[in-house]
């Protein structure tokens, strides 16, 4: 064994010369040494020792790396005293018996299968090592051992989900697993404010447990889910959305349970934010428990507010001809460039990545979303994707043809036919066209110089092919390049104003319009570009509702679509009146 070029066989003996060749591992060609230098740079070894065996037997265990890694490892182990660092454990294997390239692949399944084969100690910290099971007990034996002797959540998880598989002998060991589930309730009452997610992930998989196990039942007294929830003031969406989808489901079960009148509530404010998982599972779970349309209600809200998740608005895609066709439409479209462009502003390209492939990758997805609008709403889908600084311009232009596939009339925004219009001023409020200048300001005076010394940091780690900072640094900064000249233009062509004495014979710009919907009034207050406040009905003279509005005169009927539920109404205008009568 050569320090540096790894386990080795003699191939060559030139004992009058007092020379010895030996065809190393990680030697490009067999080293012929002297003797006495031979002795002092080199180990000899066992013929069974691990090492040896790379040598003169790396095709059977290259074969037992596919076909069954666990005895792999037991073999390893047992060369090294039953005992190895994950470390260690790469420096055998790496490289050698598993290709480089396949190696952090192959280990996480390699983990996994030795966990469940029972003969091996898996731990979850790198800084443990692996060990080998005494062979005089039991695989049931030695896994309660285990358990007892874990010191943290994440391991005490793992060997529960081993002890799934002992299932007939725990039927016999009523007292033993009472003892687990007492364990885990002191763990999980120590560890749950540091780590809420294993905490919960923990109780879920004692619940998975003691179903699979005949005739046995968790004490009264035990811990639940929803009890933990109560303990915890956590953020229980960020916490559990790297978990298993099951056992996301049973944690959601216990929302009821844990808050009782406002658990839908509770509920919604985690489908904004849990991931891909969680969203599926929560609206599999309101389906099946009839609360549904809240779910819907929800969504609507959320993309007339662009609150919506990147997630939320993958599951709306997926699902636009099942559970979500009652929410998806062009405004769907609208909601998910908003999550991508502040992805991109916000936490570099990888937060809008998701949902960005998933536009590039459904061809039918645009023309779903442009199905049965008109040429105008087509027309602003159209604009607000070629103004995305967050596409890069191949993306823009493959998204526009689709467009124009499923719109035609949208091509001349693309080849540049449409007869040149003046640039129209823009109507905002003095306060709005004060907080854009700030904005401005930031941008320029703190974002970009940022920006350009993240770069330029990124830029010294060297390899910029594989330099993920100083691609993302890039990106971004073509982002806020883009964002400062369309706000230079906007502040340009932005008309300040406080929106006093406007004409009140027709609705316009500054008034505040009452409403008769159905018997009940509403009223919408129309004010400017960067005015709006959907929440409180103030709307932009620009959105939807207000093209609806503007021009309208006191008895005309109107088609107006709800902020919230976005259903569209039939309403009356009933009266007119300024917004500032100053």
């Amino acid at each position: 064994m050569h320090k540096s070029w790894g386990a080795g066989k003699v191939t060559d003996w030139d004992l009058f010369g007092g020379k010895v060749t030996i065809d190393f591992e990680r030697a490009r060609e067999p080293q012929t040494m002297g003797l006495k230098l031979a002795i002092q740079k080199t180990e000899p070894l066992e013929a069974d020792d691990f090492r040896a065996e790379r040598v003169a037997k790396m095709g059977e265990l290259r074969a037992l790396a596919a076909n069954d890694p666990a005895e792999l490892i037991v073999r390893m182990l047992q060369s090294h005293g039953g005992s190895l660092k994950p470390d260690a454990v790469d420096k055998e294997l790496c490289g050698t018996v598993v290709p480089e390239e396949d190696y952090k692949k192959w280990w996480d399944k390699a983990k996994k299968i030795a966990r469940e084969g029972g003969r091996v100690v898996v731990p979850s910290k790198r800084t443990e090592p692996l060990v080998l099971r005494d062979e005089n007990m039991s695989p049931l034996e030695s896994l309660v051992e285990e358990f007892r002797a874990a010191r943290d959540l994440k391991t005490k998880i793992n060997v529960l989900d081993s002890l799934k598989n002992e299932t007939d002998g725990l039927k016999e060991e009523g007292e033993t697993l009472q003892g687990i589930a007492n364990d885990i309730d002191e763990s999980v009452k120590k560890g749950i404010r540091l780590n809420l997610g294993q905490a919960l992930d923990l109780l879920a998989c004692r619940d998975e447990l003691f179903e699979v196990v005949e005739g046995q039942e968790l004490a009264d007294g035990s811990l639940r889910i929803q009890d933990a929830l109560l303990l915890s003031d956590g953020d229980v969406a960020e916490e559990v959305t790297s978990l298993a989808a099951a056992r996301q489901r049973r944690i959601y079960e216990a929302f009821p349970a844990a808050y009782g009148d406002e658990w839908l509530t509770k509920l919604m404010s985690v489908f904004e934010k849990v991931g891909t998982r969680g969203v599926n599972e929560i609206a599999k779970m309101l389906l099946a428990k009839g609360q549904f349309e809240p779910l819907l209600k929800h969504i609507k809200k959320g993309i007339s507010l662009r609150t919506l998740s990147g997630e939320a608005l993958m599951w709306i895609c997926r699902e636009r001809t099942g559970n979500a066709e009652e929410v998806f439409s062009t405004d769907v479209g609208f909601a998910m460039l908003s999550v991508i462009e502040a992805g991109a502003v916000d936490d570099g390209p990888r937060k809008g990545t998701r949902l960005q492939n998933l536009l590039m990758d459904d061809k039918k997805l645009i023309a779903d979303l442009l199905k049965g609008v008109d040429v105008n709403e087509a027309r602003n889908f159209a604009r607000k994707l070629l103004q995305s600084p967050a596409l890069a311009e191949l993306d823009r232009k493959s998204l526009m043809a689709r467009v124009i596939k499923a719109h035609p009339e949208t091509q001349d925004l693309v080849t540049g036919e449409a007869k040149e219009e003046k640039d129209e001023t823009i109507v905002v409020s003095w306060e709005s066209l004060k907080k854009r200048k700030a904005e401005f300001e930031d941008l320029v005076t703190n974002q970009i110089p940022q920006n350009l010394k993240d770069k330029k940091l990124a830029a010294s780690y060297g390899d910029l092919r594989e330099n993920f900072e100083y691609h993302a640094a890039k990106q971004k900064e073509a982002v806020l390049n883009r964002q400062r000249m369309e706000m230079e233009k906007e502040i340009e062509l932005a008309q300040g104003t406080d929106f006093a004495k406007p004409d009140t014979s027709a609705v316009t710009i500054g008034t505040i319009v009452t409403l008769e919907v159905a018997g009940r009034e509403k009223s919408y207050t129309i004010l400017g570009a960067w005015d709006s406040v959907p929440e409180k009905n103030v709307v932009s003279y620009l959105s939807e509702v207000g093209r609806v509005l503007i021009g309208k005169k006191v008895g005309e009927t109107v088609a107006v679509k709800d902020l919230e539920s976005e259903v569209l109404e039939t309403c009356t205008i009933k009266s007119i009146e300024a917004y500032n009568k100053g």
